[in-house]
């Protein structure tokens, strides 16, 4: 037995030039993936690396997606934040339940955020990523609990394909603690995402304000006794919880038919505020179908996340979408989630719980997600049926 282990210790030490030569290509090839498609697209490649071609049946082009997808844009509801101000505020929460549970998603307008503030964090993330690689590079980890990430394709420690996709993360809260270590160049950069992160905070709270209210949990009357109770996660919670900001960068790719931005996927948090530019991406799966989310200027696209699916008890449904990818334009997009600080146990709210209407997730925090994501590959939404109870 020993002499079979000095064989293969012998063998491995005195590899043949070509193996060797083999294994320092495959390390090179690694190396080069991990710093991202914005170099490769740089080089002028023509065709895209193995290490980005999905399987057949899951590539937008296969004969199978292409059958379940339309051709044409969704629109999605369309709720206007200026309405939940006003006499019409009845109407609109009906009209943002239906969303929540027919779409799970719905494009935000009239919000209140300038226009001035989204076009300065769509300009300084650009700017962030025409940086050369050094400087990009200094924010890179591993660690998914990092205050700053910069990194490629979806999660680069576990994809057995990479994603067509660099990104900044940014953690948003406290956002006095956090603003140091956010990247300092471009020099205007904290200000602009600071800016920007603040407001999509109150803004998103405002939101929640309305969806708790369509779910007949919070009116302005009985808001102060709602966040005494213990049971429920309360805007309280939500004014502490945790804001993550992700800035996605699509470089054009020489085969988009072969790969995909994001994979399908749904948010861990309570809602995600996406900003889109003008270059169209974004597709959710509606009635089984891939559609693609037309771009509104100016305008949020709100997903339910899957911690608001378990808090309604599956009344509101998160939404499942990818990023595809073209080959003529960069795509620049920016998602805030945002969601209960990590500590934070997200469970069903009793109210919605009865005999016709039985428990159907189970309880869960930010640790359970993230344990769930670095043991495996995530996709879809496997997570949120990990926490189910009943299948339906």
């Amino acid at each position: 037995m020993i002499d079979i282990f000095l064989y293969m210790f012998r063998s491995q030490v005195h590899m043949c030039p070509s193996m060797a030569m083999a294994k320092q290509n495959d390390e090179a090839l690694e190396t080069q993936y991990q710093k991202g498609v914005k170099q490769l697209y740089e080089k002028g490649i023509e065709r895209i690396p193995n290490k980005y071609i999905l399987p057949v049946q899951e590539r937008p082009s296969s004969t199978t997606q292409v059958e379940a997808a339309t051709r044409e844009n969704i629109k999605l509801p369309i709720i206007d934040f200026a309405e939940l101000q006003s006499k019409n505020r009845p109407h609109v929460l009906k009209s943002l339940a239906d969303a929540c549970k027919q779409y799970g998603a719905f494009q935000l307008v009239n919000h209140g955020i300038s226009k001035d503030v989204i076009s300065g964090m769509v300009d300084a993330a650009e700017r962030f990523f025409r940086l050369p690689y050094e400087e990009r590079s200094k924010y890179m980890s591993s660690d998914m609990e990092a205050l700053v990430r910069y990194g490629t394709s979806f999660n680069q420690n576990k994809d057995n394909v990479f994603c067509w996709r660099d990104f900044l993360k940014l953690m948003c809260k406290p956002l006095s603690d956090v603003l140091p270590h956010w990247p300092s160049s471009p020099t205007d950069f904290r200000k602009l995402a600071a800016t920007y992160a603040k407001e999509t905070s109150d803004l998103f709270l405002m939101i929640m304000e309305a969806i708790l209210e369509s779910l007949l949990l919070g009116t302005k009357k009985n808001k102060k006794a709602e966040e005494e109770e213990d049971d429920v996660v309360t805007m309280k919670d939500l004014r502490d919880g945790s804001q993550l900001m992700i800035v996605n960068f699509y470089p054009p790719c020489p085969e988009p038919d072969l790969t995909l931005g994001m994979p399908p996927h749904s948010d861990y948090g309570f809602l995600t505020l996406l900003l889109q530019d003008e270059v169209e991406g974004l597709q959710i799966q509606y009635k089984d179908k891939w559609v693609t989310v037309e771009s509104i200027p100016n305008a949020f696209v709100v997903n339910v996340g899957d911690h608001l699916e378990i808090f309604s008890n599956g009344k509101y449904k998160s939404v499942l979408h990818r990023a595809k990818v073209n080959s003529a334009k960069t795509r620049i997009s920016v998602a805030s989630l945002h969601t209960v600080p990590f500590k934070c146990m997200v469970k069903p709210c009793p109210k919605l719980i009865d005999e016709a209407n039985p428990r159907r997730y189970q309880d869960t925090d930010f640790a359970t997600f993230l344990q769930y994501i670095s043991s495996r590959e995530p996709k879809n939404k496997q997570f949120l049926d990990s926490r189910k109870l009943i299948h339906l």
